[in-house]
């Protein structure tokens, strides 16, 4: 049976709450190709794939803080943070994105290029484990990276984090988004609806696996649908 998506409940006690947040500190100062982007991707069937406005906010200020130059994404959607992190990387910087669905990246693809970033980034229509597989064929590139931001499949996240963590240098920093899951991590199973069970499952995996890694330091921030932050300790 396909797997039927939906959106993630909020994580905040109350719709209203997350909405104050986003009217008063995070629309006011989202830059205008984000709400372009944004608006372009509202009425697509799974709009709520995007990354949430607020995580968008943190991470445009991680990639400042870590002072971003060579950045990978794997999960792209629409394109939101991959205009995100383009905006906020210098003019010789570069941001390698991955997704399966070139169609989808076409939505936001004429609002990166109009912005003036679409030169920064090497989108790659494929599965993310052989891209990665293949960058690490290549010495060079261990630890070339300074970010990397994970908005794909769940099941492969630690996967992807095995791979990353050779990839992006000691100190930089490597982000998982959804790791709250609507909150249902947090939940007995049975209370959980059936089509998100299999997710949560892998969620809770990830999240029990990262927790027990020495080689990170780590932040889990409730925003969004829930944001691990790790920084490469070696």
């Amino acid at each position: 049976m396909a797997y039927k998506y939906e959106p993630n409940p909020p994580l905040l006690q109350s719709r209203e709450l997350y909405n104050y947040i986003l009217e008063t500190t995070v629309y006011p100062r989202e830059p205008a190709p984000l709400k372009e982007l944004r608006n372009a991707t509202a009425n697509h069937p799974r709009a709520f794939f995007g990354t949430d406005p607020d995580a968008g906010q943190l991470i445009a200020m991680l990639l400042k803080l870590v002072n971003a130059k060579k950045t990978i994404e794997i999960g792209v959607f629409t394109g939101y943070s991959l205009l995100l992190t383009a905006l906020n990387i210098p003019e010789d910087g570069q941001v390698i994105a991955i997704d399966v669905d070139q169609e989808a990246y076409e939505i936001g693809a004429p609002i990166i290029k109009k912005a003036g970033v679409h030169k920064k980034i090497n989108f790659i229509e494929s599965k993310a484990l052989p891209v990665l597989d293949k960058l690490l064929e290549d010495k060079a590139n261990e630890g070339s990276f300074d970010f990397a931001f994970v908005d794909a499949d769940k099941n492969n996240y630690i996967n992807y984090h095995e791979r990353l963590m050779k990839l992006v240098k000691v100190g930089g920093l490597l982000l998982y988004d959804n790791t709250l899951w609507g909150g249902a991590v947090a939940k007995p199973e049975e209370q959980v609806p059936d089509n998100k069970r299999a997710l949560r499952k892998h969620t809770i995996e990830f999240n029990s696996a990262i927790a027990a890694d020495d080689h990170v330091e780590l932040c889990h921030v409730p925003c969004g649908d829930g944001l691990i932050i790790c920084k490469r300790l070696c």
